[in-house]
């Protein structure tokens, strides 16, 4: 099978180190790609967002299948275009990445199929707005109806900034699919209550019908430790969850995951792809904070890693409509832990253009069990890697356990060399201590508590 991957960044390096181990990828191609993914794939420097050089280049090189990577071509349409051209795609159609697309739309598909979710308002002046932030008091919760890139959302308990984001959200120009169906391009802004308890990602791939759950992770989304900082697209994560309920997952595939791909497909907009499902595991049971229309950035490098079943298979069958199916999947018992090193300035004005070293240190010192998948990098003038976007690079290790595959991580991390980088020091810390320690204590592999005690309602 030829598969061509569709993005840059360490989500579709994740993709690519995954696919390039399937037995049954014979021709692993990513376009646009990056300093990375150009060591597993062969990239071609096609924009991720023009659906007819994509789907131009799909026909080109023969491929059995497209990956779409990031939300922005999803919501744009890219993988209609694709489809159009008779190759089989891994991805949405802009129709059903509305999910992602489109905060409001996806309240209204959680509404009419009986999903848990926080109670909100969907806002188009600043006096709705108000109206909404006196309703529901702080923390107020305030996210912008479209795409952002991870930063559109505020969690505060000052009604002043609140104010000033949902002014800021009405008055952006709508981009994509934020409009309303029938012409309208107001800008909107969603206004949520607040969700007690800690936040769980949860992957599921469906082609429509079957839905086939991965394992659950937390990522983290505050730029500095114990979630201080800025939002930001991400900065690290964790799989599995020991403190998670063992019947976590089967509920969220029946209670959120199931209806809502339900619901779409009576609508008449199947979605056949990734559902990516934010959770809250509050004091009332699970709620949906967020849905994403792909893999999340930087839970699949930590998910993927624990994956045994050859990736190419599963999403080709996704992709074809044969998933029903498809067996099991098959995951290793350890764990793994991702470290996003971002450069100086991320997230808000990062520098670029930095050489990135170390990375062939890491390789030689600390794999196959710890290695770096490429986000911001591109080759120099002279060859050398260098940084090209704010989280430049996503340290993955595994291990026996959350304690060993943190230790590997951080281990790699510190041979990376850039300058005035930085990461946070906290991934999966609260995780890993309460379970070796609740082991020590029991001599059991007991649930152990989470690493946040809030939701963080944060969009990625």
């Amino acid at each position: 099978m030829r598969i061509l991957v569709i993005g840059g960044g360490a989500r579709e390096h994740a993709l690519c180190h995954a696919l390039a181990r399937d037995p049954e990828v014979t021709a692993l191609h990513c376009a646009p790609g990056n300093a990375g993914i150009a060591g597993v794939a062969e990239v071609h420097p096609v924009d991720a967002g023009d659906g007819a050089a994509v789907a131009a280049l799909a026909t080109r090189i023969d491929a059995g299948l497209v990956v779409i990577g990031p939300e922005v071509p999803l919501v744009a349409g890219v993988a209609d275009v694709v489809r159009e051209a008779g190759v089989p795609v891994f991805g949405p159609s802009a129709a059903a990445a509305r999910l992602e697309g489109s905060k409001a739309f996806a309240k209204e598909i959680m509404a009419a199929a009986g999903v848990p979710t926080a109670r909100s308002y969907v806002c188009v002046t600043a006096e709705e707005a108000d109206d909404a932030l006196d309703a529901f008091g702080p923390p107020y919760v305030v996210k912008d109806d479209g795409l952002a890139a991870g930063k559109g959302v505020v969690v505060t308990d000052e009604l002043e900034r609140a104010r000033a984001h949902a002014r800021s959200c009405l008055a952006s120009a709508p981009a994509g699919a934020r409009g309303n169906e029938g012409g309208d391009q107001r800008g909107r802004v969603v206004i949520e209550e607040f969700l007690d308890g800690p936040e769980v990602s949860l992957f599921a791939v469906t082609d429509g019908q079957a839905v086939v759950p991965l394992q659950p992770a937390q990522d983290f989304k505050r730029a500095y430790d114990a979630d201080r900082g800025p939002n930001t697209g991400g900065m690290g994560a964790y799989s599995p969850l020991p403190w998670a309920e063992p019947k976590l997952v089967d509920e969220v595939v029946e209670t959120v995951i199931r209806p809502t791909v339900d619901e779409l497909r009576r609508r008449g907009t199947p979605f056949s792809g990734l559902v990516y499902a934010g959770l809250a595991i509050t004091s009332r049971g699970v709620r949906v904070v967020e849905f994403n229309a792909r893999f999340g950035d930087p839970e699949t490098q930590a998910v993927l890693a624990r994956l045994r079943t050859p990736l190419g298979g599963l999403l080709h069958a996704a992709a074809t409509g044969e998933l029903a199916g498809f067996p099991s999947l098959r995951w290793s018992e350890g764990a793994a832990v991702t470290v996003v090193v971002a450069a100086q300035g991320y997230p808000s004005e990062p520098r670029t253009g930095d050489p990135v070293a170390g990375l062939d240190e890491v390789a030689a010192e600390d794999g196959p069990d710890a290695y770096v998948l490429h986000a911001g990098t591109r080759r120099g003038p002279d060859g050398e890697v260098v940084s090209a976007g704010g989280r430049v690079l996503s340290v993955t290790a595994t291990g026996t356990d959350l304690t060993a595959a943190r230790e590997l991580a951080y281990r790699a991390v510190a041979r990376i060399r850039l300058d005035g980088s930085h990461h946070r020091t906290d991934i999966a810390e609260r995780a890993a201590r309460e379970a070796r320690e609740t082991r020590e204590a029991s001599g059991s592999g007991a649930d152990s508590a989470p690493d946040s005690a809030d939701s963080r309602q944060l969009a990625e």
